[in-house]
């Protein structure tokens, strides 16, 4: 019989194989869930990718799952007060809870328990944020049936290891280079021209209103293989409900912004805006091709830059010289060349200039990549 120090060996390695394996996100996706359903003695689970600056989901794979709950399961994502909410189980410093855990073993206190997880048949619920250096490149929940045993603090070790494990390999995603063919320009769209704009509506329910041909083209690309319900991607849905609460919270402008990543490996900056004065109201979408400004700080985390090499480098980005950065920053030159150094050695670049345009411009495969 296999003991549970083996099995947990077992995950790490096989996510480790899967990471080096560097397949498309969707796929690395699907062929994590069948590595952690078993490992982590769950019947259902769903993965998430995430803009690592902001938190904002952005992508879904799921098995076991009924596709008719997801659009509930955002609004009690961006609306209730679960402590298990994503951004809750970071504000508190963990990158694991469980409902059992977190209602004190009475899963009835929770909200997400009473109207999603006790609807479907589902008992206690893991959630894990994909949180390292910095940056939230992600997030997972992992379900078990009702009548099941809760997942026990050996089990939430597990997954705090499976959890760390896997923000690694995404940040690796993240990085500029990674997996874009040698001398694709990702800034061009062979329909739209090179910097392209959707623009779309989403009704009141959840629901597409009106979208133009860029937008449908992103529609098309962002689906998801599993079935929406109302027909709008992850980070879409996600996006609408920010500008919402942000209405329902007096937020000036109801309006909300994340980055995207297409499946060729290109960033959009998606800006949402409540057109109605209710925060029920229709949402205005509109995406385009990120600018450097943001993609840069993206490419400073997925990098690995420890914190003060990044401050270095982006006054580096900024154009200052060695004496100004050490004049702002309150190091010597020495100690700014010194960071700038390991700079260069983690990115597999020779100068500054190629150190900048390979940071805002992730789409160009040419200027050197990372060292395996």
């Amino acid at each position: 019989m296999t003991s549970f120090r083996d099995r947990g060996r077992r995950m790490l390695g096989e996510i480790d194989d899967l990471a080096a394996a560097k397949f498309p996100l969707e796929q690395f996706f699907r062929q994590l869930l069948t590595v952690l359903r078993p490992a982590l003695g769950c019947e259902a689970g769903c993965l998430h990718g995430a803009d690592p600056v902001t938190g904002f989901l952005t992508s879904t794979v799921a098995e076991g799952l009924q596709p008719t709950a997801f659009e509930h399961a955002i609004w009690l994502e961006m609306w209730s007060e679960d402590t298990t909410r994503f951004v809750d189980i970071r504000a508190a410093g963990r990158i694991v809870e469980t409902v059992h855990r977190a209602t004190g073993g009475r899963p009835e206190r929770s909200v997400r328990y009473r109207e999603l997880l006790a609807e479907y048949g589902h008992g206690d619920e893991l959630r894990m944020n994909f949180d390292v250096g910095g940056g939230l490149w992600g997030a997972a929940a992992m379900m078990r049936e009702a009548g099941s045993a809760p997942f026990g603090a050996s089990e939430q070790r597990l997954a705090e290891r499976a959890a760390r494990a896997v923000a690694a390999a995404l940040r690796d995603y993240a990085r500029p280079t990674a997996g874009i063919p040698d001398g694709q320009d990702l800034r061009a769209d062979p329909q739209h021209g090179p910097y392209w704009i959707g623009v779309a509506v989403i009704g009141p329910t959840g629901r597409l209103t009106s979208a133009d041909s860029g937008a449908r083209q992103l529609f098309e690309e962002l689906s998801e293989t599993q079935y929406r319900p109302a027909g709008v991607p992850t980070a879409l849905v996600y996006l609408s409900e920010r500008a919402r609460t942000h209405a329902t919270s007096g937020k000036a402008g109801s309006h909300a912004w994340t980055r995207l990543r297409r499946p060729n490996g290109q960033w959009l900056s998606v800006h949402a805006s409540l057109l109605d004065e209710c925060p029920r109201g229709s949402v205005a979408l509109v995406a385009q091709p990120a600018s450097p400004v943001e993609v840069i700080p993206l490419s400073l985390l997925a990098h690995r830059f420890s914190p003060r090499e990044q401050d270095v480098v982006l006054q580096a980005v900024r154009g200052l010289s060695t004496r100004d950065i050490a004049q702002r920053l309150f190091l010597s030159p020495a100690t700014v060349q010194d960071h700038l150094k390991s700079a260069f050695t983690k990115t597999g670049v020779r100068s500054r200039r190629e150190l900048v345009a390979l940071l805002a411009a992730p789409y160009n495969a040419g200027l050197g990549r990372p060292p395996a």
